[in-house]
């Protein structure tokens, strides 16, 4: 295990039959504490799904950003703080337009084009249990994405 940083998988038959469209796509859950190693730590999946993000997040508009696209039913990623972190920088990397909402201590928070199409949500977080879903922006496009999460400003 690296320093900070604790990956769980899931079996083996269960990631084939998740990377296909209309089953949920969870590839990794991340256990971070503050001075996590390496940083970035990094998390991959698929986009996409057949649920309206807004429904996900009960909501149109968060503080961060619009709740737009298609996610899964259930979140794609879990990710543990094991403290209070007094910044962190979550971002999606993708070819194509993603979106992102992230339920967790404190509330749900949206974000779509926080660096180009790429969603992200950076700043104050709670310890805790966050549930991560990134979405497509349109509904039945299903793209591969990566997570980055760094504690650096």
């Amino acid at each position: 295990m690296m320093a900070g940083i604790s990956l769980s998988f899931p079996a083996p038959a269960q990631l084939q039959a998740q990377a296909l469209p209309g089953f949920n796509t969870i590839f990794e859950n991340v256990t971070l504490s503050p001075s996590f190693s390496p940083d970035p730590a990094i998390v991959r999946g698929i986009s996409g799904g057949e649920m309206s993000a807004n429904d996900v997040a009960t909501r149109t508009e968060t503080a961060t950003g619009a709740c737009t696209g298609f996610v899964d039913e259930q979140p794609d990623h879990t990710i543990v703080l094991t403290s209070v972190f007094n910044f962190l920088n979550l971002q999606v990397e993708s070819p194509e337009d993603t979106t992102l909402v992230i339920r967790g201590p404190g509330g749900t928070w949206c974000n779509d084009d926080y660096t180009g199409k790429n969603p992200g949500i950076a700043g104050q977080w709670l310890s805790g249990t966050y549930q991560i879903w990134v979405g497509s922006y349109r509904q039945d496009e299903y793209s591969p994405y990566v997570i980055r999460m760094t504690a650096k400003k």
